[in-house]
Formats: C-alpha cells, sequence, structure tokens
C-alpha cells in the first residue's frame, strides 16, 4: 500500500480500499476489451471513466504504442481483461464504449472472456 502510495509523487491517483476479512465478492463475469487508434493523450483516462460508471473492473491491462505501418503515426493498442458485475447489461456497455470510440476516433470491441 505504502508503495502504491509513492506513486502519487508522480502525478498518478491511487485510492486502495480494504475488503476486509470474509467480504464476498459479488457474481461477476470476465470480459475483453480491445482498443486500437491513433495516439493522443486521455484514451485510458476517457474508457476506464466509462468502465467505472459502470461499476467495471480493469483486472489486467496491457498497452503499446508503435508506429503505424503505412503512415508510420504513433498507433496506440491496448487489450484489457474487465471483471463486471453479473448483472451488466454488456450490449449497454458496448454501446457506451462505441460512442465514445467514436469521439476518439479509435476502435472498440468488447466481448465475454473467459480465465
Amino acid at each position: 500500500k505504502a508503495a502504491l502510495v509513492r506513486l502519487e509523487s508522480r502525478g498518478l491517483r491511487v485510492q486502495v480500499e480494504s475488503a476486509g476479512e470474509g467480504a464476498e465478492w459479488p457474481t461477476s463475469r470476465l470480459l475483453r476489451l480491445d482498443l486500437v487508434g491513433q495516439d493522443r493523450p486521455g484514451i485510458v483516462r476517457e474508457i476506464s471513466g466509462v468502465l467505472a460508471a459502470a461499476g467495471v473492473n480493469v483486472v489486467e491491462l496491457s498497452t503499446e504504442c508503435a508506429s503505424a505501418p503505412m503512415s508510420g503515426e504513433m498507433l496506440f493498442t491496448a487489450t484489457a481483461r474487465l471483471q463486471a458485475p453479473s448483472d451488466q447489461l454488456i450490449e449497454g456497455l458496448r454501446d457506451r464504449l462505441e460512442t465514445l470510440a467514436g469521439e476518439l476516433m479509435v476502435d472498440v470491441t468488447l466481448e465475454d472472456a473467459t480465465d
């Protein structure tokens, strides 16, 4: 916990909460999110905002910036494993992400995943 809090001095907002002993995890489902588009500041912040508002947890996130093959512009790619409440309707979440993807000019796919 102390190591995470030290990251705040580098401009990262960190929030740590204890679940307490014997806390039961709600039933959930795993999802996979893939994103690709021209790199620009704020992509992760905007996508994570939609996920957080829906009560979705990011279990694993992998990102990469690389030169696009044809144009040479920086291409941002992200893959995330997500944990969503089992009652979360994936279609509604997908619609919200696709609306945001249009604004950010990126491609987003969201699908059920298996462990």
